[in-house]
């Protein structure tokens, strides 16, 4: 029979599962810290640092651009395309090589195991030959790129958001299927460069999560710059010399269209990697899409198993994975259990113009609750956004009537992730529009649009 090495904790993934290991390495626990690389995770690797990187010079671009309509004309004289993309692949290296460095002599209760691995048996791992077991597991391994079933996708070649980041030159025009948060980001920063850029959405919506106006606007905008093609599902792909070719057709009407590119980006949607594990061979339920099933608190149906982050598919953003790293260590130590609630969590869409949102959408909002008060202020309302001439950009609240608490809130334009952040905190705190409110805001500052919002409610 194989020896198989005993540890107290085992933490698969090195994204947010960090929080984890360094949490039972110090209580002097011995922790077996299981990740197939590379170290950091998506975010760090491949997902918000470093297209945050290079979408800020983008931004930079659009502003320069749109100063124009206030008196400022510029001209941009070059773009550095390979200057961008070398600054970014040097710091995502350079935080990586630091990290290695932290596990060459790791503590003598660590057992790192930088291989990928799967379960075979209860609580039981098989990595890079060796079985290793835990009295604790957290897994912690995060998802990877959807590949829709696209004839001749594989013949054709395509570009994700971890091979994009590897470009040196800047493709003259890019088709990019898909419409959610990693596709319009990329949009953004691929017109901003100077690509022709066509997005192929299968949903109606673009963005469709978020709410209706905000994903109507966000299309509009983009529209300006780009191609946006929404209801229609990319089904085919060749090459023709040089061009690549995408087929999509009409989901409504059956029509078809062709799009040519020199490059294709898929963008559509993430699978998590529960699958590669094989966790159902130690008991661990997934949901129909491959998602691993997790209760309140974060547990699984096997006692003393935990996943969270993207691996269980609720809201796939780094700062949820690291508000769950803290519950569900918790909830590993004591009988008080902390349940995690995820109708505070924001997120923001770094495209332009920008989106942030927390909650409720306002047809979620009227589903579940019926009644509710919707209120609208576009940044014109207020001296700072005049100031700013952006008439079309708008913070949007919902309310339930009777308590006066904050069902959710979406902001489209520019700052939206800074401006959400005090309305974040009164939903955290369940202390509803009263806490925004109360607080006196500086005029003229751009925040004052968040308190017009809620000046402006309504009956919906």
């Amino acid at each position: 029979m194989r020896d198989v090495a005993r540890y107290d904790v085992m933490v698969i993934g090195s994204g947010s599962g960090a929080e984890i290991a360094d949490s039972a390495l110090q209580q002097g626990l011995s922790v077996a810290y299981v990740d197939r690389g590379p170290l950091g995770g998506t975010c760090a690797n491949v997902g918000c640092i470093p297209t945050k990187m290079i979408i800020f010079p983008a931004d930079m671009i659009m502003e320069m651009r749109e100063a124009q309509r206030l008196g400022v004309a510029g001209e941009l004289r070059s773009v550095d395309f390979q200057g961008i993309m070398r600054r970014t692949r040097h710091h995502v290296e350079h935080e990586r090589l630091q990290m290695e460095a932290s596990l060459r002599r790791p503590p003598e209760n660590l057992g790192f195991f930088p291989a990928e691995g799967h379960f075979v048996g209860s609580y039981t791992l098989e990595v890079a030959g060796r079985r290793i077991r835990a009295d604790k597991i957290f897994i912690v391994a995060g998802a990877r790129p959807c590949v829709p079933p696209i004839d001749g996708i594989e013949q054709v070649g395509y570009l994700d958001n971890a091979s994009a980041l590897q470009l040196d030159d800047l493709p003259p025009s890019i088709t990019i299927i898909g419409g959610g948060y990693i596709a319009c980001e990329f949009a953004h920063f691929f017109s901003a460069m100077g690509s022709d850029v066509t997005i192929v959405q299968r949903n109606r919506y673009l963005v469709p999560n978020e709410d209706r106006e905000v994903s109507e606007l966000l299309a509009a905008k983009l529209g300006e710059r780009m191609r946006v093609v929404t209801g229609a599902e990319a089904v085919a792909a060749r090459l023709e010399g040089d061009e690549r070719v995408v087929v999509a057709r009409d989901v409504r009407t059956g029509h078809e269209q062709e799009f040519r590119s020199a490059a294709i980006l898929l963008a559509a949607g993430r699978v998590s990697n529960a699958d590669l594990l094989q966790v159902t061979n130690t008991g661990v339920e997934v949901d129909e899409r491959g998602y691993i099933k997790v209760d309140e608190y974060l547990r699984t149906n096997v006692d003393n198993i935990w996943a969270f982050g993207d691996v269980i598919g609720k809201e796939m953003f780094k700062h949820v994975a690291n508000r769950e790293a803290l519950f569900a260590w918790h909830n590993s130590l004591h009988d008080h259990l902390a349940e995690f609630d995820y109708r505070a969590a924001p997120h923001a869409v770094f495209t332009w113009p920008q989106v942030a949102a927390v909650g409720l959408t306002e047809e979620e909002a009227k589903a579940q609750y019926g009644d509710i008060l919707v209120g609208k202020a576009h940044y014109t309302d207020v001296a700072k956004g005049i100031a700013m001439m952006e008439p079309d950009s708008f913070a949007k609240a919902i309310v339930d009537p009777e308590s006066g608490r904050i069902l959710g809130f979406h902001i489209i334009g520019r700052y939206a992730p800074i401006l959400i952040q005090e309305v974040v905190q009164a939903m955290a705190t369940g202390a509803g529009i009263d806490a925004i409110s109360a607080g006196m805001h500086i005029h003229p500052a751009l925040s004052e649009v968040v308190l017009r919002a809620l000046a402006h409610l309504h009956p919906a």
